[in-house]
């Protein structure tokens, strides 16, 4: 009689399998410490510096800044421009508005990596030789300030103001000059100080 316990080898392999199923738990592991390697890598070279030029007030400056630098710490921490003020570093007060290829900007959420190749206007570059510029004087005039802390901003964000169109009536200039806040609540000279220069700026 012949014995059917003794059948043939399955074909199965306890070390084989072993061996592939450790094999294969460490290829995703590879995988994810490689792509840990290259973030942390990719990490490393943001925070290394890099040479930019900026154009300010029609002159070329070069720097060698953190890539994550703003436009104004350039100005301020890099160039030693220090009218531009920096007040809520949020991008909501306004006090660091500049030009940049006359368009206001807040410098304080713009990288000056961005604003490259584009000419950036403070409020050092407005007066021209001895002379104040139009809103500049206008201001003065209008005594449109006390504290002057959000002045250059005021200032810098009016001129555009101006140039927009949207100096022609006092609720228009309210409107599209609420984003710079005094604190000091010299609204109705701010006002007077712009619907003075706009014939001079309009002019020029």
């Amino acid at each position: 009689m012949s014995d059917n316990s003794s059948s043939k080898p399955s074909g199965f392999d306890r070390r084989a399998f072993l061996t592939g199923v450790a094999g294969s738990a460490l290829v995703p592991m590879t995988a994810r410490a490689a792509a840990q390697d290259a973030g942390s890598q990719a990490a490393q070279d943001l925070a290394l510096p890099v040479d930019v030029t900026l154009r300010v007030n029609g002159q070329d400056k070069h720097l060698r800044i953190d890539a994550r630098t703003t436009v104004l710490d350039a100005l301020r921490e890099h160039l030693g421009l220090t009218g531009s003020k920096k007040g809520c570093d949020h991008g909501q007060c306004g006090a660091c508005t500049v030009l940049i290829d006359d368009r206001r900007v807040v410098s304080c959420l713009t990288l000056a990596l961005a604003a490259e190749g584009q000419e950036i206007t403070t409020i050092e570059g407005l007066a021209t030789d001895d002379r104040l510029h139009p809103m500049q004087q206008a201001f003065v005039d209008n005594d449109a300030f006390q504290c002057g802390y959000c002045t250059p901003g005021q200032i810098m964000s009016a001129v555009a103001c101006v140039k927009e169109g949207h100096a022609t009536n006092d609720a228009d200039i309210r409107e599209y000059m609420s984003g710079n806040i005094c604190r000091c609540a010299a609204y109705p000279n701010i006002v007077a100080a712009v619907k003075q220069a706009a014939p001079e700026i309009m002019k020029g």
